[in-house]
């Protein structure tokens, strides 16, 4: 089909994305309708925990249908899953930013960069490109919570960085911070997710005032670039990795196999169930090699609660 001859070179995605809590019923009416008896799920947790619904759904109905899901969140929140396509590629954009930050940081005196990356309950794009990058000092998740006051907060650790060092680099996962933002904005989008303050430009605040009352002059520079890193065409390790859960994903639905998600795990497709995947969120280990990998780099405290 000539929509699809290069769908596979572009960003974003040509199937389109939304928000919101579509009824099961109609949906299920729909495939009905249409004849539709091969249905893939293109996404994260919140599209898979629909596709679980849907299938039961269908399943009450003896509907003959598969129903297959597929991980696609470069977030990498999908639980069971070693790796979703996305994250390779946003790992990938996000170290770009970080090494113009640093430049930015480097630049100016008592220079701070603070880069915001996406994340919104998982750490795995800022540590992937911390490490990836190099030029990091400070890498929070929502996975370490952080205080900004105290001797051993973040605001004392980031002055001492910059009275040895003269600047900084700040990686922060949109999700970061929770324990400073919490009911700040207690509100719900579409799809039922609380919306969480902008915890990016609460840390520019935050450290703009602390430096002011500590009577040091710093100049702060501010990248937000999430939706860029998002959209951008998938890398050749995301490529790969697409094509294995794309094929997997067929072979199954052909087997006559429904209500499960294809991913890998150690090297080896594998087949998941919904249930297990549907609710769930897939959260960095504080004791794994990656986030090992990220203290080495940047240096920062294994903890900074003041």
């Amino acid at each position: 089909m000539p929509m699809l001859d290069n769908a596979h070179r572009d960003g974003g995605t040509i199937l389109g994305s939304s928000r919101g809590q579509q009824s099961v019923e109609v949906m299920a009416d729909f495939l009905r309708d249409q004849r539709i008896n091969l249905f893939f799920t293109v996404g994260g947790d919140g599209t898979q925990t629909g596709a679980y619904l849907l299938a039961r759904e269908c399943e009450r109905r003896n509907m003959a249908i598969s129903i297959i899901g597929i991980p696609k969140t470069i977030d990498n929140d999908i639980a069971y899953v070693t790796r979703t396509f996305g994250l390779a590629t946003a790992i990938d954009e996000a170290r770009k930013v970080l090494d113009c930050a640093h430049a930015e940081a480097r630049g100016v005196p008592n220079g701070i960069s603070i880069v915001k990356l996406m994340g919104r309950d998982s750490g795995f794009i800022a540590a992937g490109a911390t490490v990836a990058s190099q030029q990091v000092n400070f890498t929070l998740i929502p996975e370490m919570p952080f205080s900004l006051k105290g001797e051993k907060g973040f605001l004392a650790t980031l002055k001492k960085r910059i009275e040895n060092r003269g600047h900084a680099v700040i990686a922060i996962a949109e999700g970061a911070g929770r324990n400073l933002l919490e009911c700040k904005d207690p509100s719900s989008d579409a799809s039922g997710n609380v919306r969480h303050g902008d915890i990016g430009l609460f840390l520019k605040d935050a450290i703009y005032e602390y430096f002011h009352g500590e009577h040091m002059a710093v100049n702060i520079k501010y990248f937000d670039p999430s939706y860029i890193i998002r959209s951008v065409p998938a890398n050749t390790t995301d490529n790969l990795l697409c094509d294995q859960l794309g094929r997997n994903a067929v072979h199954a639905a052909l087997a006559g196999k429904t209500e499960m998600v294809v991913g890998e795990w150690h090297g080896m497709p594998t087949h998941i169930p919904m249930q297990l995947v549907a609710g769930q969120r897939k959260q960095l280990d504080p004791e794994s090699n990656l986030w090992l990998s990220v203290m080495m780099s940047t240096g920062q405290p294994a903890s900074m609660m003041g």
